[in-house]
């Protein structure tokens, strides 16, 4: 979106907004790094108030180890052409990529020595599955998550760290809708707690929540109120615990209205309650801060909720795809020509 910019006053404070964040007195801002990158960034890792990995477009990953001082570029040269979308990471040293498309452009390739070496863990080898997210149960255990294939949602899992990949059954998969896919946005249309595991859907008649709690094996289906279409749904899920859930999505080709896009739950998904004071626009990335606090964000701002995601407040306006915290409460969030930043 091109800003009009009328004074040079203006111009000053956007400069200065760029490189310092932004905050509406509600105790969070973001503070923009700068990451030498022009990729869309879509996967987020963080790990630490220092270490952080993000994967976006053009086969670009980065990692910091100095809390955003500096950005390293450390992503597989053989995937330059290929789109990043998710990425999930264990330290400085250990993270697992995946990359997104029809037949063998969905990958999955995983690191030791941070980003130094890769190896392709997973080449989709079926015309007909389309790879979105990725999640991991421990640091052992992983799926990941595939739009229907056969009528049905297709699980890839791991037990080794994502050194090795198999393709589930889908004997204890629902029946997808007509329609029905996943939206890989940010990384988090797939997620997990423990042995539990939910993915979230749009494109049919119902934006809907599959939930696992045998880590991946089995699956039951809820329908959600958030509305659903041919562009519209549930972009991503955060789950604090294997009780508590946020969901927030809306239709990225309309980001500027998205009535009942955001909704919660108390009961590991089987039931889902439309946020009180929601976000309004598109949401495509949410997750938890801690017990209480949550953070969304956007290509129209960023919100926060104090109370579980059941109201939110806008805190910034810069344009985010994708936000994730780490166990100590550390965010970060990351998005178009190369926004990277960290919350403070």
């Amino acid at each position: 979106m091109t800003l009009h910019r009328k004074t040079s006053i203006a111009v000053l404070a956007l400069v200065l907004l760029a490189t310092t964040g932004f905050t509406t007195g509600h105790g969070s801002s973001w503070q923009l790094t700068d990451t030498g990158s022009t990729a869309r960034f879509r996967g987020l890792a963080p790990v630490s108030a220092t270490v952080a990995w993000a994967a976006g477009s053009a086969g670009t990953v980065l990692r910091t180890v100095d809390g955003g001082r500096t950005w390293a570029p450390v992503g597989p040269p053989e995937a330059a052409a290929l789109e990043f979308r998710d990425i999930e990471a264990f330290s400085a040293r250990h993270a697992v990529a995946l990359t997104i498309g029809n037949g063998p452009d969905s990958r999955i390739y995983t690191t030791t020595d941070g980003g130094a070496t890769w190896t392709e863990a997973f080449r989709n080898d079926d015309p007909a599955a389309f790879y979105d997210c990725v999640t991991f149960l421990d640091r052992r255990h992983g799926l990941a998550l595939s739009d229907p294939v056969g009528g049905r949602f297709r699980i890839l899992a791991t037990r080794d760290g994502g050194r090795t990949w198999q393709v589930r059954p889908t004997t204890g998969m629902p029946d997808a809708l007509p329609g029905e896919f996943a939206f890989a946005a940010s990384g988090t249309c797939l997620v997990s707690a423990g042995r539990h595991a939910w993915f979230a859907t749009g494109g049919g008649a119902t934006a809907r929540v599959f939930a696992s709690r045998d880590g991946g094996w089995t699956w039951t289906v809820t329908g959600t109120p958030v509305p659903s279409g041919a562009s519209a749904g549930i972009y991503s899920l955060a789950f604090r615990d294997p009780r508590h859930g946020i969901a927030v999505g809306g239709d990225y080709v309309t980001p500027g209205t998205a009535p009942d896009a955001a909704a919660v739950s108390r009961d590991g998904g089987r039931h889902w309650t439309v946020a009180k004071r929601e976000p309004g626009e598109y949401r495509s990335g949410v997750a938890w801060r801690s017990r209480h606090t949550a953070l969304a964000v956007g290509p129209t701002g960023s919100d926060v909720s104090y109370d579980g995601g059941v109201t939110w407040r806008r805190f910034d306006t810069g344009s985010f795809d994708a936000v994730a915290c780490t166990s100590s409460g550390a965010c970060w969030a990351s998005g178009e020509k190369g926004r990277i930043a960290r919350l403070r």
